[in-house]
């Protein structure tokens, strides 16, 4: 099936008079014709458009899955709902990859947790422990 909108550079919402002027300017007669047949009758068209959203979103499912059509289609018009594949990471994968690198950060602090506290504990003990030394030291000081 050919997508005509796209072999007219029309949008599927376009209006009589933008399809009648594409039809008019088409250098294609086999092309021309589909399209007076299928886009200029009315009942012709509304059944056209339910079909094009329907293999649209075929199309759009086989890009997702990384779907295309070979080499020796590409030009053809078994491809013009054909679209390249669509190599974007999915929901759940984008989720699991978060929750993985939440959990190794867990990980990897909870192997640390031990030494990391002792160090703190000391370095609190040894703060205190100089602050009151350093208080001492000023108050004997001063007599």
């Amino acid at each position: 099936m050919r997508d005509l909108y796209q072999r007219l550079a029309l949008s599927p919402s376009a209006n009589s008079h933008q399809i009648s002027s594409a039809v008019t300017h088409c250098a294609n007669s086999a092309l021309r014709q589909d399209a007076e047949t299928v886009l200029g009758v009315a009942e012709h068209r509304d059944a056209y458009n339910k079909l094009h959203k329907t293999v649209s979103d075929i199309g759009q499912l086989r890009a997702r899955l990384g779907l295309t059509h070979g080499a020796h289609w590409q030009g053809d018009v078994a491809n013009d709902f054909s679209l390249p594949p669509d190599n974007a990471i999915s929901r759940h994968d984008e989720l699991v990859d978060r929750v993985s690198y939440a959990v190794s950060l867990y990980n990897h602090w909870r192997r640390f947790k031990g030494p990391l506290l002792l160090v703190a504990l000391f370095t609190a003990g040894a703060g205190i422990g100089l602050a009151f030394g350093f208080t001492l030291g000023l108050g004997l000081g001063t007599r």
